[in-house]
């Protein structure tokens, strides 16, 4: 399983590297810590890492339960959907708000299908789980 927990620390890489976005549109759009509004392009940035923050609270155990219940591959695979589309999300967004819209959802299904697939895969094995 480690291709799956490739595909998570790339997961958690871009996110650091959202940080430091963030980070660097704070000072490029004089937007003071602790701040989070006051430059619409600032806020923007800041929106891409708090929204991919909300996602990652969902990708990480969903990620591991549907490689765990369902398939590595396909997690991994899954997963790279995942981080494809959270670039994608950031492009956008930084863009225009309105362009946000296909990094949102080649992201968001990923996730869905990996918490959805590794719910009814915990399940699956309960249901199957004879005590010895």
């Amino acid at each position: 399983m480690p291709y799956v927990h490739i595909v998570l620390a790339l997961a958690l890489v871009e996110f650091f590297v959202f940080g430091l976005a963030v980070a660097r549109a704070r000072e490029t759009y004089n937007v003071p810590a602790p701040a989070t509004t006051g430059h619409e392009v600032f806020e923007r940035y800041f929106r891409v890492q708090m929204n991919t923050l909300e996602q990652l609270v969902i990708f990480v155990p969903s990620l591991l339960l549907f490689a765990r219940y369902v398939s590595p591959w396909l997690a991994a695979l899954l997963g790279l959907a995942f981080i494809i589309g959270r670039a994608l999300y950031f492009r956008g967004y930084v863009r225009a708000a309105k362009e946000r819209h296909l990094g949102f959802m080649v992201s968001v299904i990923p996730n869905l299908t990996l918490l959805v697939g590794g719910l009814l895969g915990a399940v699956w094995a309960l249901v199957r789980y004879t005590p010895g």
